[in-house]
């Protein structure tokens, strides 16, 4: 009886070793390892997920020229410049979003969006937030008031030599800082969701002036209040980041997808799409356009000038 037993529970521990034994192998190989592969598709580049995909998810300001929708299309230059570089790189569908200026990096880190752009300046202190490309344009600032320009302004000096004096800004802009660079003090300074409404603030007296971009503000104008008048003779502000240079932004992560784009961005500054892009949206090639190589992102994050 105790010979039967012996030899039972060794027949039963020679099964248990078999089965432990024939488990790992199949693990190993479901794993990837050595003759296995992986069938999830985990590990894929950013960049080979979204080609075979054929879809990037793109964040854009709503800022005429840069984007800006018009009978249920969306336009303007970062639109256009972004559609033909993801060409490039074989995607064809931008799965796009307007957005509040303030909320496009936050989006960008949450994940949000691939990729946001809208001319967005690039700046040392978004550098820390966003990995940029190679600058895709250049433009300098304007200046709004009301129509007669009661209080005479016509430089961001003006407005800090004029402590009566206020400003609207659009959120997360970088006039914000230009004009405190300036001496415009934080309590003359007020924000707003978009453009439409900065114009909203000054016609209405909420506040005397409101500044952005030169072609944002001639593009807005077209369709202003004839109580509104652009300062033709603003003096350019003398401070760091003018003119400024716009470019799109990826997730700090996503440096391969950021070079990626870099490198279909300069074959098509190169053979001349860009300068036709920026001229089909208003812009000059001759005042607007970045060269190749005329200055580089990382001398502007690093707080350079051309």
């Amino acid at each position: 009886m105790r010979k039967l037993l012996l030899t039972s529970v060794l027949v039963l521990t020679l099964l248990m070793l078999a089965a432990c034994g024939g488990g790992n192998e199949e693990e190993g190989n479901a794993s990837g390892g050595e003759g296995g592969g992986d069938s999830s598709g985990e590990g894929e580049s950013k960049l080979a997920q979204m080609q075979e995909a054929g879809v990037v998810n793109i964040g854009f300001a709503n800022e005429e020229p840069y984007a800006y929708q018009e009978d249920g299309e969306l336009k303007g230059a970062a639109v256009d410049i972004a559609e033909a570089v993801f060409a490039e790189l074989g995607i064809e569908e931008m799965n796009s979003q307007l957005s509040d200026f303030g909320q496009l990096i936050p989006g960008l880190q949450a994940e949000q969006f691939d990729v946001v752009t809208a001319g967005m300046a690039i700046q040392p202190g978004r550098c820390e937030n966003a990995a940029f490309s190679e600058p895709t344009m250049q433009y300098g600032e304007a200046l709004v008031v009301q129509a007669g320009n009661p209080l005479g302004l016509e430089s961001y000096q003006d407005i800090a030599d004029n402590p009566d004096a206020t400003v609207v800004v659009m959120e997360g802009a970088t006039e914000i800082g230009f004009l405190k660079e300036a001496g415009v003090s934080e309590d003359q300074i007020t924000t707003a969701a978009d453009i439409p409404a900065t114009f909203s603030a000054v016609q209405s007296g909420r506040a005397d002036a409101t500044t952005a971009t030169e072609m944002t503000v001639r593009m807005a104008m077209e369709t202003a209040s004839d109580e509104l008048m652009l300062v033709e003779n603003f003096e350019q502000p003398d401070v760091e980041g003018v003119p400024s240079y716009g470019a799109a932004a990826f997730n700090l992560n996503d440096t391969e997808l950021r070079d990626a784009y870099n490198e279909q961005l300069q074959k098509l500054k190169e053979d001349g799409t860009i300068a036709e892009l920026l001229e089909q949206n208003g812009f000059s090639a001759d005042s607007n356009m970045v060269e190749v190589g005329a200055i580089t992102t990382e001398e502007l994050c690093s707080g350079g000038e051309a």
